[in-house]
């Protein structure tokens, strides 16, 4: 499905999503709503340029992920430049050079590898080198949004409309807890959540078996992952400029392990 294709789905979803907001009376969700409003459009321009206009989405995206996670796991600037470069080269290799994609990741590893191996550092080497490494894995997905085109714009709808009413339902309907990681998330959310996501497929005319795994395991996944790492190094949000909604990353972080899903079928 094109851009304009798809922009009328997504402008319904926006309303219903608003009118939802507007009944919870919960205020994070109306800043979330309106967080939404902005980023949308600016995100339907990017599709609409075709892969200058995607590589420089997942560029941005990734660079300003990436400075949250730098900040959230305090690594040393020559980590954050190696974590920066990678999410900055990352998109563009997908697009100019799709077949050195490969290289360049390895390459951006080693580096992370390298960079405290040559500093020496005995004392917090290994956390460094985690960190800046599992930090290029987990944001190279975002070069997906190159490589699968409009796709992409699917599954970005989908996701977000799984995270939305996920949260809504399991808010409701409570239940089980899906895991001891975010004791806030339920079965009955996500249960909820999967069947709107994979819903949101089918209206875009996009699903398909890999969509449909993509979004059904990589939203769960990815969210309670973001949690993972926050809770190890005692943080609640990655970052807090987005009023009411934490940062970028905890706003994507269900849509990086969906693209990486998407992904391996093309691999």
């Amino acid at each position: 499905m094109t851009v304009v294709q798809a922009a009328p789905w997504i402008g319904g979803a926006l309303a219903i999503g608003g009118v939802g907001a507007a009944l919870s009376r919960r205020r994070d969700y109306l800043v979330r709503w309106c967080a939404w409003t902005v980023a949308v459009p600016a995100v339907l321009g990017a599709f609409a340029l075709g892969e200058p206009g995607l590589t420089l989405l997942a560029a941005l995206g990734g660079t300003v992920c990436a400075a949250e996670y730098a900040a959230l796991a305090r690594l040393r600037p020559a980590d954050r430049v190696v974590l920066h470069a990678a999410a900055l080269a990352l998109p563009a290799a997908a697009w100019l050079t799709p077949g050195r994609l490969p290289q360049v990741l390895a390459a951006a590893v080693l580096a992370a590898l390298l960079i405290p191996v040559l500093a020496a550092d005995a004392d917090d080497g290994a956390r460094r080198l985690a960190f800046t490494a599992g930090g290029i894995l987990w944001f190279a997905p975002l070069a997906g949004a190159v490589l699968l085109g409009n796709a992409v714009l699917a599954l970005f709808a989908a996701v977000s409309v799984t995270d939305i009413t996920a949260s809504l339902a399991g808010r409701r309907l409570r239940g089980p807890k899906l895991s001891p990681i975010s004791p806030d998330k339920t079965w009955s959310g996500a249960l909820c959540g999967a069947a709107a996501g994979l819903a949101a497929l089918a209206a875009l005319d996009a699903f398909t078996p890999a969509h449909a795994a993509a979004v059904l395991l990589g939203a769960p996944l990815g969210d309670l992952l973001e949690s993972l790492i926050k809770r190890s190094l005692g943080a609640k949000d990655s970052a807090s400029w987005l009023a009411g909604a934490g940062g970028l990353l905890d706003r994507l972080d269900s849509l990086l392990l969906t693209l990486a899903l998407a992904l391996l079928p093309a691999l």
